[in-house]
């Protein structure tokens, strides 16, 4: 199992609580050299303009920006980059910041491929917003141009929504930066099979993870393609001493109220997805589902429940947490280890 952990672009993951935390520099430079000695491996930095967590008024750091800074204070972490076709030129997104990027980061620089979801966020900000299945059929013809222009020299592409000739793309990247997508519509499970290296997916139960990664395996395997290189999910992590603990920070911050921008989020989100299960409020208390896998409890009933999705095919988490300094620590000290003991046990 790796671990990995968002990197907090907005000021808060929770919908319902007033708190807010720090997103100065400092801070994520700070947390991001902590969490490569407590043995996570990954960040993901989201990408999002305006906040559907604290509402459209919130601040919001640029994920690009972020992450070639992140990449010049760190030395071993992965940096995942999420990466919106509609909002990014291939071109400019190719040869102006992912191969720059990747060299920045020594070949740790990797692309999670959104094929997004808030009309709203795109009317704002003057981007085209397109049917469910056809921003699946973008994204899709939008990849294989990027990594035409990160291996020929020129660069011709000829595509539906895509087209370039006789493009120089110099210095290309490193290496060619490794892609991840998620998805649970038929659309996106059938584009993410031909285009991406690595699936990622919401939270979801036991059951559900076993559901869809035997899914994307046998689709990965009837198109002919190679397995992919790995799956991951999202998750929300809370980690107390106690029971009592953990269930009073369970109701603490599961209560979405309508009227409030996370209600209102929420409505949009739920009308504009095509999802495999039904979303509730609570599940909607944090973003992508990440309370459904129950990564909840003592360090040692976390660390239990990791192994149970490890054994379902899961080896990638990309976590959240309420503090995300104190809670990645409490984390890193408390639960890593007790995963990794278990596996070499076995």
């Amino acid at each position: 199992m790796r671990f990995g952990y968002w990197t907090p672009t907005m000021n808060s993951w929770l919908r319902n609580v007033d708190e807010t935390f720090s997103i100065e520099f400092d801070a994520l430079a700070r947390i991001a050299q902590r969490a490569e000695e407590l043995g996570f491996s990954i960040t993901l930095v989201p990408e999002l303009n305006l906040s559907d967590i604290r509402g459209r008024e919130a601040p919001v750091l640029d994920a690009w920006s972020l992450s070639a800074a992140l990449a010049a204070r760190t030395t071993t972490l992965e940096i995942l980059a999420a990466a919106r076709p509609s909002f990014h030129s291939p071109v400019q997104l190719a040869a102006k910041q992912a191969a720059t990027l990747q060299h920045i980061a020594g070949g740790r620089f990797s692309l999670n491929v959104v094929s997004a979801w808030w009309a709203e966020e795109a009317k704002q900000y003057g981007v085209e917003f397109r049917a469910h299945d056809d921003r699946y059929a973008v994204t899709k013809e939008y990849v294989a141009a990027l990594r035409e222009l990160w291996t020929q020299t020129p660069a011709r592409f000829e595509g539906e929504y895509v087209s370039f000739e006789e493009t120089y793309l110099q210095p290309k990247p490193t290496t060619q930066p490794h892609i991840y997508a998620g998805g649970e519509s038929e659309a996106g499970r059938a584009a993410i099979t031909d285009f991406a290296d690595s699936y990622l997916t919401h939270g979801g139960t036991v059951e559900e993870l076993r559901e869809k990664i035997g899914d994307m395996r046998r689709r990965r395997e009837e198109a002919g393609r190679e397995p992919f290189t790995s799956f991951g999910m999202a998750a929300f992590a809370i980690v107390r001493d106690t029971e009592e603990e953990v269930q009073a920070e369970i109701a603490r911050i599961t209560d979405v109220r309508p009227g409030t921008p996370g209600y209102e989020s929420y409505r949009d989100f739920t009308s504009k997805s095509q999802l495999n299960v039904n979303v509730s409020l609570k599940d909607y208390s944090v973003s992508n589902r990440g309370l459904r896998p129950g990564l909840v409890g003592t360090p040692q009933q976390v660390a239990d429940r990791i192994l149970e999705f490890e054994e379902a095919g899961v080896d990638v988490l990309l976590l959240q947490f309420a503090e995300p300094e104190a809670d990645l620590v409490r984390f890193g000290e408390q639960v890593i280890p007790l995963v990794n003991r278990a596996r070499v046990a076995v």
